[in-house]
């Protein structure tokens, strides 16, 4: 396949599969809006928003596929505008080039399940982020101009990864010996996908071939374990005893109104009032499935952020 791969998005998972992508000797560059300071040299970079057309465009300029790991703010109101308007630009973009899209996405628009999540659910209309995703979902499934694969992961935590439940203020905290703050239950099952899985699971589908595309694959994660049962084994590769604060959900009722970061998190409580685990039997049927254990990738994560 001709052309470089351009990777939109160079947080956690972005960073991930370009280092692997580069580490491999692939030709691949990263577009947004702002230059990072750590891409590694040897790896292109083109300014790039993906609100406006005519710069994604110009970006797309020589790339065979597109990687799309971008975020943005965790606010409910810019979801509904920015995800169905990123989602229709890129399309339009890559409709023009022929570019296959790889869609790094969350499990947001199954909205609350009381079953392990599948690709078949239907989508929800159930709160504004979870609204959104649905709809930027809606767009890319019903068109067959523009080649997708949408790889869809849990909560994820890694190495230097802070923007996470299980990040700044679970095991960064961890492994500085500080009082970890968990503001849901710590002790129901959940599913946490590790980065470098991530990113080694976005380059699996760069490389398969089109009949991969048109649909969604989970992303498989190590066996499911509680919030806890992770910062206990994070404590533990420390070398500290496992100090932990869970937000009462009387306090996050009263506070939600007051504090944007826990209003915005309120309409995603079905994510952890229940058990939350991804059935990825798709992918492990299709691609097999060699992701991290947790014992390993929780031992990396703490070591990424000790003094």
């Amino acid at each position: 396949m001709g052309g470089d791969i351009l990777v939109i998005g160079y947080g956690p998972c972005g960073r991930e599969a370009v280092q692997q992508l580069h580490g491999a000797g692939r030709a691949v560059r990263v577009g947004q809006r702002r230059r990072p300071e750590d891409l590694p040299e040897g790896v292109g970079f083109v300014r790039c928003d993906v609100l406006d057309l005519d710069s994604l465009r110009s970006a797309l300029v020589g790339a065979a596929q597109v990687v799309l790991t971008i975020g943005f703010p965790y606010e409910g109101e810019v979801w509904q505008r920015v995800w169905p308007a990123t989602m229709r630009n890129l399309l339009e973009a890559c409709g023009e080039t022929g570019a296959r899209i790889v869609f790094l996405d969350n499990l947001y628009m199954y909205g609350p399940q009381t079953a392990p999540l599948v690709e078949t659910m239907p989508l929800t209309a159930h709160g504004f982020k979870p609204a959104a995703r649905a709809a930027a979902t809606r767009l890319w499934q019903e068109q067959d101009r523009v080649k997708v694969a949408a790889l869809r992961a849990p909560d994820f935590y890694g190495p230097g990864v802070t923007l996470s439940h299980l990040g700044e203020t679970g095991l960064a905290a961890v492994a500085r010996g500080k009082r970890a703050t968990f503001v849901f239950s710590p002790n129901l099952p959940h599913d946490y996908a590790y980065t470098p899985d991530i990113g080694r699971a976005i380059v699996t589908l760069l490389d398969a071939p089109d009949d991969a595309f048109g649909q969604v694959w989970h992303m498989p994660c190590a066996p499911t374990k509680t919030s806890r049962e992770i910062l206990e084994m994070g404590a533990q590769a420390a070398g500290v005893p496992l100090k932990l604060t869970a937000l009462p959900g009387f306090v996050f009722a009263a506070l939600a109104p007051f504090v944007p970061f826990l209003r915005n998190l309120k309409e995603m409580r079905f994510q952890w009032d229940r058990p939350y685990t991804v059935d990825a039997s798709k992918w492990r049927a299709r691609f097999g499935s060699d992701v991290t254990p947790f014992e390993e990738g929780v031992a990396a994560t703490i070591a990424s952020f000790r003094p």
